[in-house]
């Protein structure tokens, strides 16, 4: 334990590309845990076994490096709380769900999930919040007993108090007051006996001694029931702090189907990590006009949890692109500059693979740059005239460009091979020739309709840039049909 006992964590789940919105809330916590000579934790929130891959483990753990973070304890570097992973942890809290059911503050559930959808949609038909009804609550201890034993499947939810309301204070918006009847009875251990991320979030951040809770605003209304929780195992809840979030400048919620939210992006295309934290860190602190460039240190001094704003932090991609340019120029010497360009170029291995894959498409080196630069451009230049070869009707293509999209959304690992067999999929399910679906693609990869093989130009790309691109080629092509 350290001398301030402050202890934070970040905790995100792999379950996709790591967000922006993530290193926003990990800086936070770095930040607090800085300020207050405390301990910042990685943890893994795998509780979603059917999304959560190793893959986008790793790709968390590279993102949140490559920011610059860096944590006392986690999956990769250990420490005295462990296993800072939760699907390495499912033995640890049965007998916590035991603990709440024993005590008379939970019970077995056995409705069906086409029950349970059957009763959300007639709730929503009726105008009502969707929650559960309670068919269960009252179940006689020999029934429960009788219908366990004979292998019906059943989960564990928690009870709530009937009247009233939940009252508590944080850190953010001071006093909140949410009524007991908006809170839904949560599932806390599902039929596959892991634990619901409610139950395993406060289990976790009990035994790693966690002391105050920071994250986004959409888990404010999730505080009761982990009030609750906390209550029903006769702990004492941590401080919680809740953020505003990250919004576009029409203040709509920052996701992936309106912009970039990938920290792979913004890596892809050339942002230094120090240009984004500082870009981040500038929605904790108070500045003056001109005193917009800060290194993490600087961050740190200037850091005022107790004066943070609720109005919602505004990511403006201009302010972004003027802050990185600033960096760039003002902060490296020009041999920094040089190794930066380097490292960006050789990141996932795209400079390098690139130039294997153009080798047999030359005739002298001076053809590369137009043949492999799009594996490095922010943007490609794609315009009507760029899918003028494409002989599909615009209709036709647009239609492929939002299947493509769609589907690719699908695949969990990101490679070659899972690239190529999606596509042959999308050929085979849509009753179209395997050119035809590709032929598009080709153009908004790279911007021209020769190019290096695609299945591995998509995959150097990466899982990010691509979707971008594939967002942009389908606007362009959307001005060509509606012509």
């Amino acid at each position: 334990m350290t001398a301030s006992g402050v202890r934070v964590r970040i905790a995100p789940s792999p379950t996709g590309e790591p967000h922006v919105g993530t290193a926003y809330i990990a800086l936070f916590n770095y930040l607090f845990a800085l300020k207050h000579g405390g301990e910042f934790i990685l943890r893994i929130e795998d509780t979603d076994a059917t999304r959560s891959t190793p893959e986008f483990e790793q790709k968390v753990l590279d993102a949140l490096k490559w920011t610059g973070l860096k944590w006392s304890e986690g999956p990769d570097v250990g420490g005295p709380y462990g296993p800072y992973r939760q699907s390495d942890r499912k033995h640890i809290y049965g007998e916590y769900v035991e603990k709440i059911v024993a005590a008379g503050h939970g019970f077995r559930c056995f409705c069906t999930p086409e029950r349970l959808e059957e009763m959300r949609a007639g709730q929503r038909a009726a105008g009502k919040q969707p929650k559960y009804d309670g068919r269960c609550l009252n179940l006689s201890a020999q029934e429960v007993t009788t219908r366990m034993a004979a292998g019906e499947p059943s989960v564990v939810r928690m009870k709530i108090p009937t009247e009233g309301a939940c009252k508590f204070h944080d850190g953010v918006y001071g006093d909140v007051e949410i009524p007991w009847d908006s809170v839904d009875m949560q599932v806390l251990l599902k039929a596959d006996g892991m634990p619901t991320y409610h139950m395993a979030n406060v289990v976790d951040d009990y035994l790693m001694k966690i002391t105050h809770v920071a994250r986004g605003e959409e888990w404010l209304a999730s505080v009761p029931k982990h009030i609750l929780i906390y209550q029903y195992l006769g702990l004492e809840p941590p401080v919680f702090m809740h953020l505003s979030l990250m919004r576009n400048a029409d203040k709509s919620k920052l996701s992936k189907r309106k912009n970039p939210t990938s920290i792979s992006y913004y890596s892809a295309l050339g942002y230094l990590p120090e240009a984004l934290m500082n870009f981040l860190g500038l929605f904790f602190i108070q500045i003056a006009e001109g005193e917009e460039m800060m290194t993490m240190d600087e961050l740190a001094q200037k850091f005022d949890p107790d004066n943070l704003s609720k109005a919602g932090a505004i990511f403006d991609v201009q302010k972004l692109d003027w802050l990185n340019g600033r960096w760039l120029r003002e902060k490296l010497s020009p041999e920094e500059f040089i190794a930066r360009v380097f490292e960006w170029a050789s990141e996932n291995a795209r400079l390098t693979e690139g130039l294997k894959l153009a080798q047999s498409r030359i005739g002298k080196l001076g053809e590369l740059p137009p043949l492999t630069g799009f594996l490095l451009a922010s943007d490609v230049g794609l315009t009507p005239a760029s899918f003028g070869g494409i002989k599909a009707p615009a209709a036709e293509t647009l239609e492929v460009l939002e299947i493509v999209q769609t589907d690719l959304e699908k695949i969990l690992e990101w490679n070659v091979e899972t690239i190529e067999a999606e596509l042959r999929a999308i050929a085979e399910r849509t009753g179209k020739k395997l050119k035809v679906i590709t032929a598009p693609l080709f153009v908004a990869m790279s911007g021209s309709s020769r190019s290096l093989p695609l299945f591995d130009s998509m995959a150097l790309l990466g899982r990010s840039v691509v979707r971008q691109r594939l967002k942009v080629a389908a606007q362009v092509v959307k001005t060509i049909a509606a012509a």
